[in-house]
């Protein structure tokens, strides 16, 4: 009978923890941003920040969650040097004066099980926009390197660079930015 009551004990314990929020930690290996713009009308320029940081917080049973993700801007990286010091100077991304841009977010959606989107808001070079990063795929799994589980997924969106005051080259290089987030997030509770 004691066995029995430990054995419903556990039982509950581990369906309560498993309603209970849990924390993610952005793994800097496997956390970047890509983006790609039109160039002059004919090809696509290219480039990534990171490794980006930042923690999730996810609630799977209740549908709900917070975000909140840290993007070097000096962490660029297009393959042209030259290129990636002038997207760095004042006039485009001002890393100097904006080390950081920032996404933070509380309203996941989902569709079935799935995690959907998360709607929150981008601050870059101090001007903060709504967003909506759309999933492309997302799920969970055990690490049995780490002993832990590993969440992550790719998120697409896409901002008007004009709309944070970056307007050098329009319109000649395009003012829409596609933005392609790659994370994945390691348990920590």
């Amino acid at each position: 009978m004691r066995r029995g009551a430990l054995l419903l004990a556990l039982a509950l314990a581990a369906s309560a923890a498993g309603a209970e929020p849990r924390r993610y930690v952005l793994d800097p290996e496997h956390a970047f941003v890509h983006f790609e713009v039109r160039h002059f009308g004919t090809s696509t320029l290219r480039g990534r920040f990171g490794p980006i940081g930042g923690e999730v917080t996810l609630d799977r049973e209740a549908r709900r969650g917070e975000v909140g993700l840290r993007v070097p801007t000096a962490g660029l990286f297009t393959g042209v040097p030259v290129l990636d010091a002038r997207l760095r100077q004042s006039d485009m991304l001002d890393s100097a004066g904006s080390p950081e841009a920032f996404f933070v977010a509380r309203d996941f959606r989902f569709q079935g099980d799935a995690l959907a989107a998360v709607n929150g808001e981008f601050t870059l070079r101090g001007v903060s926009q709504p967003l909506q990063l759309k999933a492309l795929r997302w799920a969970c799994r055990d690490d049995t390197t780490r002993a832990t589980q590993v969440c992550g997924g790719d998120f697409e969106a896409e901002v008007l660079r004009s709309a944070f005051g970056i307007t050098y080259g329009l319109p000649f290089i395009g003012d829409r930015v596609r933005l392609l987030v790659a994370v994945e997030g390691v348990l920590t509770r």
